[in-house]
This record gives C-alpha cells, sequence and structure tokens, in this order.
C-alpha cells in the first residue's frame, strides 16, 4: 500500500533537469517538496528505501500488525503546516488521547494524568495535595514559554549573510534580522520579567531542579522527567535538560495544546498526507533511489546527484533532508567545503542511547495496580505508559549504566498501545504495542547488537521490568521488531543512531544548529540546504525545517 503511489522510474528523473531535487522523503523533505512545488518548481523527491516517511514511517512487519516503526505519537507538526497544505484533506486523522498518560507503581498506586483537569487534580493528591493545586500553574507557566518558543519556530534564525552579498542583500538581511529581533523583545517584553527569569532557568537547568521546586512528589516528577531525557543521552541532572520539558506542551492537536495524538493508520499516514499535498501540487517522488553523491560544479556549487545505480539527475538547488554528517561528509565529495565547516559537523554530536521495539501481542497488558482484568482497553491503556522509572533517581540510574557502556539493568520504557483508539492497524482482538526504551549504548561495552542472543536478552529484560507491573505479558507477545541505535542508523539512515538528527543541547539548537554561521538552511556549497532534523528548529515530527528551507530556496531564487 505504501509504494504503489510513487514512480521509480529511472527514466522520468533524467528525461530534464529539475528546479529542484530533494535527498530523503522522510516528513520534512515531503514538507519542502509540497512547498516548493506549490512555489511553481518542479521538483523530485529521492528516497532511499522502499517507502516514504523517514522516521514518520508506517511498515507492516508482522502480518496483519502495521507498526509505527519509530516516530509514536503526533504533537508536533507545526498548525501553519496541516493548515497551508490541508493534510486533513488529503487523509490526515488524529486520534486524541485522553487521559494522555499513565504511570503503575510497584506499590499498588497509579497516575494518571491528561487534559482534563479535574481528572490531574484528583489524581496527583493521591500522592501529594499541594503538587495537585502546583500542577495546573506549572502547565499555564510552561504554556506561555511555548508561546514565545512559537516566534522561534516558523523562520528562519536571523543569520548573518555568508560570502559575498549585494547592497540590496545587505539591506534585506538587515532589515530582516532587525524585524526578527524586535518581534523576540515584544514576546519577551509579554512575558514580564520573572517570567523571563523563570525561562531562562528552564533553559539552562537541570529538569531535576526545576522539578524539585515545582513538586515533592516523586512519581510525578518522575512521569515528567521522561519528557525532559526523551531521545538523549542526557540524565534529569544534566545541565539543560530543562528545556526539553516544553516540548510537554508544545504538543498540540486540532488547536489544543499540550495534546498529543495517535495517527490513524499510524505515523506513515503524516508522510502519506505530506506526499498527496507534495504530489498535487506537481512535485514527483522516487522510491528506491539512493543517492550516493551530490555533483559539483567547480567545487563552488551543485549541479545535481548521483543515485547508487549510476543515474545522474541535474538540478542546481539539492535540499538534503538527511543528517548533517550524511549530507556534508558522506555525500559531498571532499576538500569541496571548507574545512573549518567540516571539521564543526564531524564534531557535532550524534550520539544515541534509544531502542525502539514494536510489538505484535494477543491481548492488552492488565495493569496490577489497576486490579482490572478485561479484554477491552481501560484508561490506563490509551496514553503514554510509563514504566520502570518511579523516582528521577531511577531515570539517573539507568543512564548512568549507558554512561558505562551497558544498556540500562532497568531501562525508562515509555510503552504505547495505538490500536485501542485505532482498530486499523492490528487484528480483532490483537493489539500493537510500542516501546520507546533508554538507556542503550551505540556500542555496548559487555557486547553488540549484532549478536542475535546479546539482543534477545535485552528485548527480554525490557519483556520482564514490564511483568512486574502487569504479570504475563511477556507470554502475550506474538512477534516483535527491535531498532537499536546501530539500526537506526543503519535501517532509517540516522548518523548514530540520534533520533534528532544530532543532540538538541543548547549548544546545538536556533544559530548553532547544525553549526555556527549555517543556521539559515544554507550551506558554504551555492545551491545545497538543509531541510531535515539536523537544521533549525530540530527534531521530531515538526515539519518546520522542511517548511523554513523551502520558503529559503524561494526567496533566493526570486
Amino acid at each position: 500500500m505504501w509504494r504503489r503511489s510513487f514512480s521509480t522510474t529511472p527514466g522520468q528523473l533524467t528525461k530534464k533537469k529539475w528546479d529542484a531535487v530533494v535527498i530523503g522523503g522522510g516528513h520534512n523533505g515531503l514538507v519542502a517538496a509540497a512547498y516548493l512545488a506549490r512555489g511553481g518548481l518542479s521538483v523530485a523527491v529521492l528516497e532511499r528505501r522502499h517507502v516514504i516517511g523517514g522516521a514518520a514511517v508506517t511498515e507492516e512487519i508482522v502480518p496483519g500488525f502495521k507498526f509505527s516503526r519509530c516516530s509514536y505519537v503526533q504533537g508536533l507538526i507545526r498548525p501553519c503546516i496541516i493548515r497551508e497544505l490541508e493534510l486533513g484533506r488529503h487523509g490526515l486523522k488524529l486520534l486524541k488521547r485522553s487521559p494522555a498518560s499513565f504511570t503503575p507503581c510497584l506499590d499498588g498506586r497509579y497516575l494518571l494524568l491528561g487534559p482534563d483537569q479535574t481528572l490531574n487534580h484528583s489524581e496527583i493528591s493521591k500522592f501529594s495535595m499541594s503538587d495537585a493545586e502546583a500542577y495546573p500553574i506549572y502547565e499555564k507557566q510552561l504554556e506561555r514559554f511555548g508561546r514565545f518558543m512559537d516566534t522561534l519556530l516558523d523562520t528562519a534564525p536571523p543569520e548573518s549573510l555568508q560570502g559575498d552579498s549585494s547592497f540590496n542583500d545587505k539591506l534585506s538581511n538587515k532589515l530582516h534580522k532587525s524585524a526578527f529581533w524586535a518581534r523576540c523583545l515584544r514576546q519577551a517584553a509579554s512575558l514580564g520579567q520573572k517570567d523571563m527569569v523563570d525561562f531562562m532557568d528552564l533553559l539552562l537547568a537541570p529538569a531535576s531542579k526545576v522539578l524539585n521546586n515545582w513538586f515533592e512528589s516523586d512519581v510525578l516528577k518522575a512521569t515528567l522527567a521522561t519528557d525532559a531525557v526523551i531521545g538523549s543521552t542526557a540524565s534529569v541532572h544534566t545541565p539543560g535538560s530543562g528545556y526539553v520539558l516544553l516540548h510537554h506542551v508544545m504538543g498540540e492537536t486540532d488547536g489544543e495544546h499540550g495534546i498529543w495524538s495517535y495517527v490513524q493508520g499510524g505515523m506513515g499516514s503524516v508522510s502519506m498526507a505530506i506526499a498527496n499535498a507534495a504530489k498535487e501540487a506537481g512535485a514527483q517522488i522516487f522510491t528506491n533511489a539512493e543517492v550516493s553523491e551530490v555533483l559539483t560544479e567547480d567545487s563552488s556549487s551543485v549541479k545535481g546527484v548521483l543515485l547508487a545505480d549510476g543515474t545522474r539527475v541535474e538540478s542546481s538547488v539539492i535540499l538534503s533532508n538527511a543528517t548533517p554528517y550524511r549530507t556534508f561528509v558522506e555525500l559531498v565529495p571532499s576538500n569541496v567545503l571548507p574545512e573549518k565547516f567540516v571539521s564543526a559537523i564531524k564534531n557535532s554530536d550524534y550520539s544515541s542511547a534509544t531502542t525502539k521495539i514494536n510489538m505484535a501481542v494477543d491481548k492488552l497488558p492488565q495493569f496490577q495496580c489497576c486490579n482490572t482484568n478485561h479484554s477491552r482497553p481501560g484508561p490506563e491503556h490509551f496514553g503514554t505508559i510509563h514504566i520502570g522509572a518511579e523516582t528521577m533517581d531511577e531515570v539517573h540510574t539507568a543512564c548512568h549504566d549507558a554512561e558505562n557502556g551497558l544498556p540500562s539493568r532497568r531501562p525508562v520504557i515509555e510503552m504505547t498501545i495505538p490500536s485501542t483508539l485505532d482498530n486499523t492497524i492490528s487484528p480483532p482482538g490483537k493489539h500493537v504495542i510500542n516501546l520507546f526504551i533508554q538507556y542503550t549504548p551505540y556500542k555496548p561495552s559487555d557486547g553488540t547488537w549484532e549478536d542475535p542472543v546479546y539482543r534477545e536478552a535485552f528485548a527480554q529484560r525490557c519483556f520482564k521490568l514490564i511483568d512486574e507491573y502487569a504479570p504475563g505479558f511477556s507470554s502475550s507477545v506474538i512477534s516483535y521488531d527491535m531498532l537499536t541505535p546501530p539500526d537506526l542508523e543503519r535501517e532509517i539512515g540516522l548518523t548514530g543512531g540520534n533520533i534528532f538528527h544530532g543532540a538538541m543541547g543548547l549548544d546545538s539548537l536556533f544559530l548553532m544548529r547544525p553549526v555556527k554561521g549555517w543556521s539559515n538552511y544554507k550551506s558554504p556549497l551555492k545551491g545545497l540546504y538543509l531541510c531535515g532534523s539536523g537544521a533549525h528548529p530540530g527534531g521530531g515530527v515538526m515539519g518546520a525545517p522542511g517548511r523554513n528551507a523551502a520558503l529559503v530556496v524561494l526567496e533566493d531564487l526570486k
């Protein structure tokens, strides 16, 4: 179903020179293609795999079970993209989760959280009445900070001009930067000094400090802390980890802030809807089309790409949805880019400690703390289920194991069961379960992910940990698919297995992403742009890098 919509005929690629070529059919590449085609350009998208979507992909690994193989919940895609590309008309259907979060405890208690403030107060008060009173204030503050961040997400950073520029270009750049910073100052003024100080504290502090200042309940702090370390190698005690807490409220579904959703048909449906919009605008998408090299003209500008099968595709504008490392170190010929630029790209942090396990099961997990035994989904099954971390110290211990080269002895697991709301992805009575697991080093010191016995032992470690909270869970597993950091690198093209195309630390955001001096999607090689998660504003199924990069290209071509 995912293959038939796209052309793989080499003749269609080589019959003309394209206005723009996009390397990689991940969601950002498809967003860029849609905006470029709507701008009147002839666009070819070249996807290495047999299926589009990159990390936002649906694959039927086990017959009858459709897995969101990498990304698994939706909340970050920019509202302007949903609106401008009319993704609803192109097949995107979001399924809101309520409750949104469930944390079982081994002592028989549990914590449910979601959009229902009455439920939140009731649930948190089981652990701490003062926390129940503080929680809505905490969420409102994060929402205010999230609105401030909105200013930064949907536009290219105010980067200085690179290379020789005309007087008009210099004037235009100066006006753009002045308008950008003026807008930021107005936003900062609207926050007020106290909130700005709190915002800076959130950006710079460890998540543990932020959460300790707000709350006293271990289980609430641990539940929220997982948002701060998701997809990273950081501990809750790492300075700057507080910033990622904003993602908790930056999620949005149909205009409702803080609401994350499943996508009917899996996360590949996001990519399919964007692809449909791109095709309607005139873009052409080619699968099984692996780019092996960016072709250059006199080492100063691009003239096309060379595919792995020897096919040459001509274009003077290339947008890469690959990681910065893959783009600038592996695809661009050596000695073309400035040595300082290449060194900065190589020295960026692509480390990962994330493993994804996609499971087909024959029944829902029955959590002991809920004291229920039913085949139909209950409130505990709809949202993200936090396993193995009832305190922030447990999250830190799991991280510490990985820092010492060992997969966590008690991994931090986020479990989701999208088939509770989506009956299109599994057979009746059976379910799809996603496990997002931390922390698993790229190169373990006690074995290798290439060893099937080692892999199986870690998977069983995760299943047995779930058994502690939901007895008998292991026996429900029909089959599973596991993607460790090296698998994510090999299968999906994520350098180091990093799901964000590079770390999201404060030294790797905004004007520093992917490296200093090149945050505006351009590169030292004329005509080569970066449009993936390695560019501003970073990772997650957001679409902003693709949209922003496309708008920069269209402006440059005027």
